[in-house]
């Protein structure tokens, strides 16, 4: 049996294939919270022990660089070794791969009602795909055509400079360098990110907090998913959490813009990660497309290129799956 797990800052999904059978659905999944454990091998004796399936190789998924078989989770502090992990549980193979990497290799085999459109085009047969996902971080990716199959490759691209493309952004970005030496598309285009445009428009007087949302706010030690459901509620929306996923919302679509135009992805753009599906009216909308398109000379290059928001939550998973199947085929 193979153990593949989609290792990251918040949780960490587990689930078990049989390697004689194709991908389909998993014998048995299971998911986490990855801080309430001190390591990975922690987790996995845990799920091991729940499940008592003996398994015999393992690949994961984690929400970090991985380097020489070595992985450490930008979220977490885990260290994490594929030869360790072999070792202490017995595996025959591990195999570590950045999370974004394993998005990757999903793409090929999602089927069509795990993707939404956001913006119409037509992709080149064998062109490069771009891979981009805000979740707790801001996680990129790309995929080549090598022969028969595409190719994944990892990227630490979320980690770069931000580059503010309208007044606004250039506003955002003075706002944050103040207390920041270094500002990147992470700080303003993930869950982390997303508290820091909140409070960008909150103390520039973009918007007022009401006392029920500030009550709300104090309760929690991650503020994402108080702004999301205050800006989606249709009985009591918050006008400064709106304009929070507005802005957030024309920052991804820059960056996925961005990264179109460094991979030349013009086998389309795949929009992942936790939060694109639970703002996906913030995606339709017109905002993200815009600012997708808007690259001044190379719009034409970009503009036909399609995207879409990936609405499968376990594709991590399953691109971690499919890369130990490969491995075994």
């Amino acid at each position: 049996m193979l153990l593949a797990g989609d290792i990251g800052g918040t949780k960490t999904s587990l689930a078990v294939y049989e390697i004689e059978h194709s991908l389909g659905s998993p014998f048995t999944q299971v998911t986490y919270p990855s801080a309430q454990y001190e390591s990975l091998e922690a987790l996995v004796a845990t799920f091991l022990a729940e499940t008592g399936l003996p398994i015999e190789q393992a690949v994961f998924g984690v929400a970090g660089p991985v380097l020489g078989g070595r992985a450490t989770i930008t979220n977490l502090p885990w260290d994490i070794s594929a030869e360790h992990l072999s070792r202490h549980f017995g595996f025959t193979t591990v195999h570590l791969l950045n999370d974004l990497e394993a998005i990757a290799v999903a793409i090929p085999v999602l089927a069509d009602e795990d993707l939404m459109l956001l913006h119409a085009g037509s992709a080149v047969c064998d062109g490069n795909i771009a891979v981009i996902a805000p979740g707790t971080g801001l996680g990129e990716a790309f995929l080549t055509r090598e022969g028969a199959f595409y190719q994944a490759h990892p990227s630490e691209g979320g980690h770069s400079d931000f580059a503010p493309a309208t007044p606004l952004q250039a506003e955002l970005w003075n706002y944050l360098s103040a207390g920041s030496e270094h500002v990147s598309f992470e700080r303003v285009c993930s869950g982390l990110g997303m508290p820091n445009l909140y409070r960008f428009l909150r103390d520039t007087g973009r918007g007022s907090e009401p006392e029920w949302l500030t009550r709300q706010l104090a309760q929690v030690s991650d503020p994402t998913p108080i702004i999301v459901n205050a800006a989606l509620d249709r009985n009591r929306p918050s006008s400064l959490c709106i304009e929070t996923l507005k802005l957030f919302a024309s920052i991804l679509g820059g960056e996925a813009g961005n990264l179109a135009l460094t991979v030349m992805a013009t086998g389309g753009v795949y929009v992942a990660g936790g939060i694109p599906p639970r703002i996906l009216p913030f995606l339709t909308d017109g905002i993200f497309e815009q600012a997708f398109c808007r690259k001044g000379r190379l719009s034409s290059l970009v503009e036909p290129i399609p995207v879409y928001a990936v609405l499968n939550r376990h594709v991590a998973l399953l691109g971690a799956a499919q890369f130990g199947l490969q491995q075994l085929a």
